[in-house]
């Protein structure tokens, strides 16, 4: 199946050419990779280009300015449906997901329709987080399992696949969140559209250099999303899908 990752950057000089050289190992060049990036002050789109030149398979949006994570895998999904691929990633460009785990989401690809790796799905697989940031997100994903009734392990996950369909379906104009609320959003919407969904456990490992986007900002803005979520249910507004749902663990 024709596949793209999209992965956003800002800043991520020091990782972006190891990334790629571990996802086309891990894939055997059988992916496209499309960056976007918020025009990086320290020279990510330049060292991506250098890597275009040589590549045929990686793919680069510039942004004007900083326009938040949410926006960049809009525009990142976007071209990806024009493009007609089949198969949508999302991943983060710092290494905290493991290319490594790229096959094996490809290929529970052939039974679902969005597959998830889950950080919480077999434990706690996470490494190099202090206990305060664990305690916190392990706290927002309980949070949003009670208001939503979403069935994850890790409803806020940042890796993850799609098929094109499921993308198709959701109005992505209509997105306004970013950072772990864009995650949920995209998660509920895609559970109430009925589609097949299915968690992986993964490991998480902390980013390696660079600095974390993560904000309290980031964290109040999903604690008020979930609220929006089940206000649209309430109120009767809902997503059109032909798909069956079944989320599987």
């Amino acid at each position: 199946m024709k596949t793209v990752i999209v992965i956003p950057t800002y800043n991520e000089a020091t990782n972006i050419q190891n990334l790629v050289n571990s996802i086309f190992q891990a894939t055997k060049n059988q992916v496209d990779l499309l960056f976007v990036d918020d025009n990086s002050p320290d020279g990510t789109a330049e060292i991506i280009k250098k890597m275009m030149a040589e590549n045929e398979h990686i793919h680069l949006l510039e942004r004007p300015m900083k326009m938040g994570l949410g926006t960049a895998y809009v525009a990142g999904f976007k071209y990806a449906i024009r493009k007609k691929y089949e198969f949508i990633f999302e991943m983060d460009a710092d290494l905290s997901h493991n290319p490594a785990d790229v096959p094996r989401i490809m290929k529970a690809m052939d039974n679902f329709d969005l597959v998830i790796g889950s950080r919480y799905l077999t434990g706690v697989n996470v490494i190099n987080w202090p206990l305060s940031r664990l305690v916190l997100s392990l706290w927002a994903n309980w949070y949003t399992r009670t208001i939503t009734g979403l069935p994850l392990q890790d409803c806020t996950a940042g890796f993850k696949c799609f098929r094109r369909q499921v993308l198709e379906a959701i109005d992505l104009d209509n997105i306004r969140s970013d950072g772990y609320s864009f995650q949920i959003e995209l998660h509920y919407i895609t559970w109430k559209n009925k589609y097949r969904i299915k968690e992986l456990p993964i490991i998480f490992t902390d980013r390696e250099s660079g600095s974390s986007k993560m904000s309290r900002k980031v964290m109040i803005e999903a604690a008020f999303m979930v609220w929006r979520l089940k206000f649209n249910e309430w109120f009767g507004k809902k997503e059109n899908s032909e798909a069956k749902q079944k989320v599987t663990h």
